[in-house]
């Protein structure tokens, strides 16, 4: 189990809540992230052969019944979770300033990684954010959110780096590196990452949703003591109810 910071560092920490949270662009500030959509995996087709001459009346047999369809339910997935900050000392709070999400409060420099398998969705390389404007898209900073395997989005921001070879469409695996703990966008120049879990509304540009539209400190506590708790479930009944509107 991974040992909690002080509380000190929580009374810090909370002053970054006010203004923490969305997504920031990804090459340069001019430039719109990319958004790769994994494409599903298709079947091979099958071969068709040609029927054969129908026998004489006399000798015609009854039609076999059907050959069942390997295809006929999709294969069940295995996800596994990992917690997102590869860190000893990292906090993180149940509640986020106007909207469902977290910051996980670790040392600058600290190991950001993919929290399961999945393909990266957008990559922002460029902190283009200035204080005082309204919150928007450039509100994270350098940031990285995936698709996971489960098809659930995790977003990630405030990063000081972005690992070299993750870009739009790069598949990884859960505990796969992605950055490195920063302070950029309007992070308050307290070192943590803005952590949020969204279904992928929109192929991009759904900054509002990205950031993040369910709680995710229970997972968090799941993943850190090593469980798989997943948040699939309340993602999918968010984005039925909501129709994707943050």
């Amino acid at each position: 189990m991974r040992l909690l910071r002080s509380v000190s560092g929580l009374t810090i920490a909370a002053a970054c809540l006010a203004g923490c949270g969305a997504a920031g662009p990804a090459g340069s500030p001019a430039a719109t992230p990319q958004f790769v959509q994994p494409a599903s995996e298709t079947a091979a087709p099958e071969a068709i052969e040609s029927a054969p001459a129908a026998p004489p009346p006399a000798a015609k047999a009854p039609s076999p019944a059907p050959a069942a369809s390997s295809k006929s339910a999709p294969k069940a997935v295995t996800v596994k979770y990992v917690f997102p900050v590869d860190a000893s000392n990292v906090d993180f709070h149940t509640t986020h300033s106007k909207y469902p999400a977290t910051d996980l409060f670790a040392d600058c420099g600290e190991r950001f990684v993919a929290t399961t398998g999945g393909v990266v969705l957008e990559v922002s390389r460029t902190d283009a954010y200035v204080k005082g404007r309204p919150d928007g898209p450039l509100n994270g900073g350098l940031s990285v959110s995936i698709l996971g395997d489960d098809g659930v989005r995790y977003y990630g921001s405030h990063l000081s780096k972005v690992q070299d070879g993750i870009e739009a469409g790069t598949r990884v695996d859960a505990g796969q590196l992605l950055g490195k703990v920063g302070k950029t966008g309007n992070a308050n120049n307290v070192c943590h990452v803005h952590y949020g879990i969204s279904p992928p509304c929109a192929e991009t540009g759904d900054w509002k949703v990205r950031r993040g539209v369910i709680w995710p400190a229970k997972y968090l506590k799941s993943w850190r003591d090593g469980g798989q708790k997943s948040p699939v479930a309340e993602v999918t009944a968010w984005a039925a109810a909501k129709n994707c509107k943050a």
